[in-house]
């Protein structure tokens, strides 16, 4: 967390989408699809994420089977060995999801106004 971090009140929003019993999608596992898309490699984007390679794998599998179509695909040969990629159903989904954070967090900001008044500011000094 930033210096400037510590010393404000923030709320954010923190959507899940089930799929019975598993967690279809939520704000870590678009992280991780968002760093597949940038590294280009499932242990690549583990690593910055800070999770472990078969935790990154478990959780693009539970994506890939509660969705219609894959969200991610094993890309295999070249001079670097295989890698991962988003699919257009991946990269749709990353794009939904944030939309929803977003109008989700304009959609609470008069309840949040009213409740960051309730709030203690003591916890932010030090």
């Amino acid at each position: 967390m930033t210096e400037k971090n510590k010393n404000t009140i923030q709320c954010r929003s923190r959507l899940r989408i089930l799929s019975g019993d598993l967690i279809a999608l939520g704000p870590g596992k678009v992280d991780l699809l968002e760093s597949i898309g940038r590294e280009g490699s499932i242990s690549q984007a583990a690593r910055e994420r800070h999770l472990s390679y078969r935790r990154a794998w478990n959780m693009v599998d539970t994506m890939n089977r509660c969705f219609k179509e894959p969200l991610v695909i094993s890309v295999t040969g070249g001079k670097g060995g295989g890698g991962a990629e988003l699919t257009p159903t991946g990269k749709r989904v990353i794009k939904l999801y944030r939309e929803m954070e977003n109008n989700a967090n304009v959609a609470i900001q008069t309840e949040w106004k009213a409740l960051k008044k309730l709030l203690s500011l003591e916890n932010l000094r030090g």
